[in-house]
């Protein structure tokens, strides 16, 4: 593969990529996002199901539908210790909180404006250095089990 490229994939089993023998391909890492090296840490949240107003037909428009939403941050680490305070690390409980306030903002067409939207407020918090954020229509296309979209965003930079 060429130089700085990054082939990943996700570490659940309904997720695996495997090739026509059903063995795991060679060319696939497991993602790595927390690193003591680097002083970062990983906060997530996982298979958040929520009821949202999202889409571009009427009857989108017209009634709710669940949506699946996955976060994933990457956190610079201060140097002094936690010390059992919630006020020194990333809340996770808030990211919910702020996730479900984006949504009882109202309808929004699409699950990228919806993600961004997540992004932007998860990297409001100056100790966030990337937010990776998956957003899933779990029911609007009968043959698929999720629609959607994954964005990643980095804080930037001054």
């Amino acid at each position: 593969r060429p130089s700085g490229w990054r082939v990943t994939r996700r570490s659940s089993p309904e997720d695996t990529d495997k090739t026509m023998t059903g063995r795991e391909p060679t060319n696939v890492y497991a993602l790595r996002i927390a690193d003591a090296s680097r002083a970062v840490r990983h906060v997530f949240v996982r298979d958040l199901e929520l009821e949202a107003h999202i889409g571009i037909y009427r009857h989108e428009e017209e009634a709710t539908q669940p949506v699946r939403i996955n976060v994933d941050l990457t956190v610079a680490e201060d140097a002094a210790p936690v010390g059992d305070r919630l006020a020194n690390v990333v809340d996770y409980e808030k990211i919910v909180v702020g996730i479900k306030a984006i949504i009882a903002e109202g309808h929004v067409k699409l699950v990228e404006t919806l993600a961004e939207r997540v992004a932007d407020f998860c990297l409001a918090d100056g100790r966030v250095r990337t937010a990776r954020v998956r957003i899933e229509k779990l029911k609007i296309i009968p043959e698929a089990k999720s629609v959607g979209v994954e964005i990643e965003r980095h804080a930037k930079v001054e």
